[in-house]
């Protein structure tokens, strides 16, 4: 597994290699702009920043620590996460590395549930965590530290039922409280274990999910972390089967799909030494089968594992227990699907990025190239010629720059309509019409506290959402059309080599929108209970909801922001490149004119451009392909590896 996310690192880093050797080369060769820029810095960032999350879900008692331990941590020689019978993870917890923080254990209170922010706003608030420092050379703090994510305690009824753990409507809820009617809830909301595990170092990032009970009172688990994660492993126990709660994860959560295993868990309770090997075999082959047919999948797609054997089996090195244990499947599966996975999207989007920077690039070497061409005609037909022709032709260049500058009088008046859409664009879609409309919904709750008052609200919300995202993608079309009515004009009325404005559209956070209220109907959209419990639980997925739609429409608006910014960039830049060439073309002329310069060694100079400028072609193509050789080349060979 190191050895596979090693190689998917170094495939990574050879692209951001030969992606730097590239910006570093068009920005000496005065071949970028804005867009280029930008489009290099953002592609840059994507692969500093990629990582491969895998969410491991159960209902409690399963053994999901332990497997992760077994698959992750076997080599610390002990168990890094808490794992014993009963529940031992109570909050979500995440596993990964920030090389900026130092190894620590972070930890939400509970009592932010009590607020109307979700987790993922509370990560950008680090004073609302508390963080525990983890001592990376002494095992047994490290490992008490960790108990963090099973620590629970005692409240009031009235108290759980304000952070949406205790509904009153369910009525094998008195049966949890202890003798004093209390409620046991997590001493935790979230929790984020920073460690320098070889894996997390790559990149990998861990998510553990607490039971049934945590993922329908934690929205960030349904809406956000589960959905995202590249792969996730649902883990049933052979000696459970499949429970009703089992399947209602798997059907509402999970689901059949790419990157989703199955995992049944505890086959060593089947082992037993008064039966033949062949019958265990057949005992856990009829479980398997009967678990593919309860969640309508194919019985190669579980995978029979005792993760307790294997955790031992690897800690002591006994081979054969971790083949009796049967986890090299599972893993085999697992970073099988998980990097190609990945890494395919990862080489379509460079793929995409290099096609548009090497066009751009191609574009202003071919409008110099075309320059120098014109000029080199202009002089080498002034051979011969007497003043009164050279005289006329400076007239001539006189009489395109006027058209010219002519032209760039009408550039003004489009700016201008270009400023006015781009101001009516973020009225549509900026930061504060979301705010707004996230504090009408508040509003229309709190007058409404019946289910199907507040759940209205919520339909209005993404409906006028919607309509905000429609709305701004008329005007990204308006702008973009006009924007191409000027690319043409200046390429048809001064030769310009101009490629059409790059488009821009909302569809991702369209989808992205579309999918978050998918879930919100799958959750909610057929309920009729009006009970206070449900009001609350809805308020909390709001609350996840408006976050979700905060990040996707600041996404929105920075790659808009980043789009307005560019989408001028090449015209400008061949509008100032053409302006050179016409005071060059006049300067050159004027130069032979007054005979302060010799003609024949003008059209030397203009050559020797012409050369250059065909070296740099072909270096510009070399770089290029340096870039798809480091993108394709090494997935073969990981492709090979695995």
């Amino acid at each position: 597994m190191v050895r596979d996310f090693e190689q998917y690192s170094a495939w990574r880093q050879g692209v951001v290699t030969a992606l730097k050797n590239y910006q570093a080369w068009v920005a000496g060769a005065s071949l970028t702009d804005a867009a280029t820029d930008q489009r290099v810095s953002r592609t840059l960032a994507r692969l500093a920043d990629d990582q491969l999350s895998v969410a491991f879900v159960a209902e409690f008692s399963r053994g999901k620590s332990e497997l992760i331990n077994a698959i992750f941590f076997a080599e610390y020689g002990q168990r890094i996460l808490p794992s014993a019978a009963g529940r031992t993870t109570m909050c979500p917890t995440e596993l990964l590395w920030n090389p900026t923080l130092a190894p620590s254990i972070r930890l939400l209170p509970i009592e932010t549930r009590a607020d109307n922010l979700s987790t993922s706003d509370y990560r950008e608030q680090p004073a609302a965590w508390t963080v525990l420092p983890l001592n990376l050379d002494a095992g047994a703090e490290m490992h008490e530290a960790f108990k963090q994510v099973s620590k629970t305690r005692y409240v009031p009824v009235e108290e759980a039922k304000r952070y949406g753990l205790y509904d009153e409507d369910d009525p094998d809820m008195p049966a949890t409280l202890d003798e004093n009617g209390w409620v046991e809830i997590s001493l935790w909301r979230h929790a984020i274990i920073n460690f320098p595990h070889p894996l997390l170092k790559q990149g990998l990032v861990i998510l553990d999910t607490p039971g049934l009970n945590a993922i329908g009172t934690e929205p960030e688990l349904t809406l956000n972390l589960i959905p995202n994660a590249h792969a996730v492993l649902f883990i049933l126990a052979a000696d459970t089967g499949v429970t009703k709660s089992d399947i209602e994860v798997w059907r509402n959560h999970i689901g059949a799909g790419a990157g989703r295993l199955v995992v049944l868990n505890k086959i060593d309770s089947m082992w037993d030494e008064l039966r033949s090997e062949d019958d265990i075999n057949a005992e856990i082959a009829r479980q398997q089968a009967n678990v593919a047919h309860m969640l309508s999948l194919e019985p190669r797609q579980v995978f029979p594992v005792s993760a307790q054997k294997a955790l031992v089996g690897k800690i002591n090195h006994d081979v054969e227990l971790q083949a009796r244990s049967r986890l090299h499947a599972l893993e085999g599966a697992l970073f099988n699907e998980l990097i190609p996975a990945k890494k395919d999207i990862v080489r379509k989007q460079l793929m995409e990025e290099l096609q548009a920077l090497s066009t751009a690039q191609m574009a202003m070497l071919q409008a110099r190239s075309r320059g120098i061409v014109e000029q080199l005609h202009e002089l080498r037909s002034l051979r011969g010629k007497n003043q009164n022709v050279i005289s006329h032709m400076m007239r001539r260049i006189d009489v395109e720059k006027k058209e010219f500058d002519a032209s760039l009088f009408k550039l003004q008046a489009t700016r201008a309509v270009f400023t006015r859409l781009s101001t009516e664009l973020y009225t549509c879609m900026g930061m504060d019409i979301v705010r707004d409309d996230i504090e009408l919904v508040r509003q229309e709750m709190q007058r409404s506290r019946f289910f199907t008052g507040v759940r209205e609200a919520v339909r209005g919300y993404f409906e006028r959402t919607r309509a905000n995202l429609d709305a701004a993608e008329r005007k990204t079309l308006e702008i973009s059309e006009m924007m191409g009515v000027m690319y043409r004009r200046f390429s048809t009325e001064h030769g310009l080599t101009l490629a059409l404005p790059m488009p821009f559209s909302l569809d991702r956070y369209r989808d992205e929108l579309a999918s978050i209220e998918a879930i919100y109907y799958k959750t909610f959209g057929t309920a009729t209970l009006l009970t206070t419990s449900r009001v609350t639980l809805m308020e909390k997925f709001f609350d996840t909801i408006a976050s979700r739609v905060r990040g996707c429409f600041r996404s929105a608006n920075n790659d808009a922001e980043a789009w307005l910014k560019v989408i001028m960039a090449p015209l400008e830049a061949q509008i100032r490149q053409h302006k050179d060439q016409l005071k060059h073309r006049l300067g050159s002329i004027q130069r032979i004119h007054d005979a302060t310069d010799s003609l024949e060694q003008k059209i030397d100079a203009f050559e020797r451009s012409q050369q250059e400028l065909e070296a740099q072609k072909t270096r510009l193509n070399e770089l290029a392909n340096a870039i798809g050789i480091a993108i394709n080349a090494e997935f073969v060979a990981l492709d090979a590896a695995a």
